[in-house]
């Protein structure tokens, strides 16, 4: 998988995987991992389907509407991209923290649903629930920090606190944010998942 690797200043840090939103890349979401964590590393990786030529993590029949075969596929992808990047650059597997917006925010989302170790905890931005109706892995120990719109009119304020809830009946500690926006990144919001990751870690 296309990829950026940098090494922190502190290894004994969380290794920050930075997932981009439809259409974006690896570059996206480096200055919000500057702001969580300026000292950890950071592997940015640029999804590998392509919608209308915009980079995506995994394919979607319609707005909101997941090809959940494709999802399963590229969930199994990515987390066997993370095992061989953490040989290939020496970082702890077992400490990795995803930060997500939208379709990236989505397949951390399915990482935590579908594997157990795959993450150490995330910061999901306007993510939504990766599959209904399975069971997920016990996810003791793992935290979640969740950033929400009240107005957003692709990830609706109930797909917000399903994901919440489906999360925290698996054991994970859940924070769930709302601003009162709509589907856009906003400062407020990555401010707050500062916040939460100081406290979390």
């Amino acid at each position: 998988m296309k990829h950026i690797f940098q090494k922190g200043k502190d290894s004994a840090k969380p290794t920050l995987l930075l997932l981009h939103g439809t259409g974006g890349n690896e570059l996206d979401l480096l200055p919000l991992a500057e702001r969580i964590d300026d000292e950890a590393s950071i592997l940015s990786v640029r999804g590998n389907v392509l919608e209308n030529g915009m980079p995506r993590f995994f394919r979607r029949l319609a707005e909101g509407v997941f090809d959940e075969e494709d999802l399963i596929f590229r969930t199994k992808e990515l987390n066997q991209f993370l095992d061989e990047a953490a040989e290939k650059y020496d970082f702890d597997r077992e400490n990795i923290i995803a930060i997500g917006y939208s379709n990236g925010a989505n397949i951390a989302a399915s990482l935590l649903f579908h594997y157990q170790n795959a993450l150490k905890g995330a910061i999901l931005h306007h993510p939504m629930v990766p599959r209904k109706g399975i069971e997920l892995p016990d996810l003791s120990g793992k935290s979640v920090f969740i950033a929400a719109g009240t107005n957003d009119p692709i990830c609706s304020p109930m797909e917000s606190t399903e994901l919440q809830s489906l999360l925290e009946k698996a054991n994970a500690k859940v924070e769930l944010h709302w601003e009162n926006r709509g589907h856009q990144l906003t400062m407020n919001e990555v401010e707050a998942a500062a916040l939460w990751y100081c406290k979390v870690l």
